[in-house]
C-alpha cells in the first residue's frame, strides 16, 4: 500500500476520558456518518480474513497473489486465485452486521458513506447503496491498457480482451499492494464533513485506511470502533466496543436510528 505518511494527520487532539453520558449527548448531534469496514465484518459470513494467523491468505503469501510483480511473474496463478475467491461468493451470504448497515443506509436522512476494504459484494447484496470499495471488487475486471472497469461474475482467464479497447489486458479489479486505493478524494471529503466515524472489523494496520480515524478526529468527528479485539490504532478512538460484528453492529444501528 502507499506510504502511510502521505495520509496520516500528524497533529492529534488528546484522547478524552470515557464518559458514556457525554457520548450520548454528542451522538444527538450526529448527521453525517462515515463507516469503514474490514475483513472482520465478512469473516462471520465465512470469508477468510486477508491475513490469517500464519500470515497467509487462503494458503498463499500475499506477495504471490496481490502485487503487480506477482501478476507479471505468474498471471495464471493470480487469475486463478481471484477466480476461486469470486466463486466463493456464491457460497456465502450477508450476515446481521451487513443487514444492519444496509438498514442504516436506507433510513439515515443525513450523509452516509460506507467505505469498505473488502472486495466482496456482501454490503450490496444486503441492500446498501452508498458504498465505496477502496480496494476494488472481486466481481469486476479492470483493463490494464485503457483503465475501463467491467462487471465480471465468472472466471477471468489471462489474456481476456477488453470490450472497450480490444486489448487482451483484463485483470482482476483489485488494488494490489503498491497501487493507489480508489476514490481517495471522495473519501477524504466525506471524512472532512463527518460528525461520526465508525470503524468495524478492521485491524488498523493497513494504510491508508488505518489513518482515517486520525483524519476524522482532526476534523472534529466522534470516533468509535466495533471490533472483535482492539485494533492497532485503538487508542485513537474515543470509544471501543469489543465483540462480534453481527452482535455489535445491529445494536449500534438501533441506537442511531432511535
Amino acid at each position: 500500500m502507499p506510504d502511510p505518511a502521505c495520509f496520516v494527520i500528524c497533529k492529534l487532539a488528546s484522547r478524552p476520558q470515557d464518559n458514556r453520558a457525554r457520548m450520548r449527548n454528542a451522538m444527538d448531534d450526529i448527521r453525517n456518518i462515515v463507516i469503514l469496514t474490514g475483513a472482520g465484518i465478512s469473516a462471520e459470513s465465512g470469508l477468510a480474513t486477508f491475513r490469517g494467523p500464519d500470515g497467509l491468505w487462503e494458503g498463499h503469501r500475499v506477495e504471490d497473489v496481490c502485487t503487480p510483480e506477482a501478476l507479471a511473474r505468474n498471471a495464471a496463478l493470480v487469475h486463478r486465485f481471484y477466480d476461486e475467491r469470486r466463486a466463493k461468493l456464491e457460497e456465502v451470504a450477508p450476515n446481521a452486521a451487513h443487514e444492519a448497515l444496509a438498514a442504516l443506509d436506507r433510513q439515515w436522512p443525513g450523509e452516509l458513506l460506507i467505505v469498505t476494504q473488502n472486495v466482496d459484494d456482501l454490503h450490496e447484496r444486503a441492500g446498501a447503496r452508498r458504498v465505496i470499495h477502496m480496494h476494488g471488487e472481486l466481481r469486476s475486471a479492470l483493463c490494464a491498457h485503457c483503465g475501463k472497469a467491467t462487471g465480471w461474475p465468472g472466471p477471468l482467464p489471462p489474456g481476456t480482451r477488453c470490450e472497450g479497447c480490444g486489448e487482451p489486458s483484463l485483470r482482476p479489479d483489485i488494488v494490489f499492494f503498491g497501487e493507489m486505493p480508489y476514490q481517495m478524494d471522495a473519501i477524504d471529503d466525506a471524512l472532512g464533513r463527518a460528525d461520526l466515524f465508525l470503524s468495524i472489523g478492521t485491524s488498523g494496520a493497513v494504510y491508508p485506511a488505518a489513518g482515517f480515524v486520525q483524519t476524522a478526529r482532526h476534523y472534529g468527528a466522534r470516533t468509535i470502533e466495533l471490533n472483535l479485539e482492539p485494533s492497532a490504532g485503538s487508542f485513537y478512538f474515543h470509544e471501543s466496543r469489543i465483540g462480534k460484528a453481527s452482535e455489535l453492529v445491529p445494536e449500534f444501528v438501533r441506537g442511531l436510528l432511535s
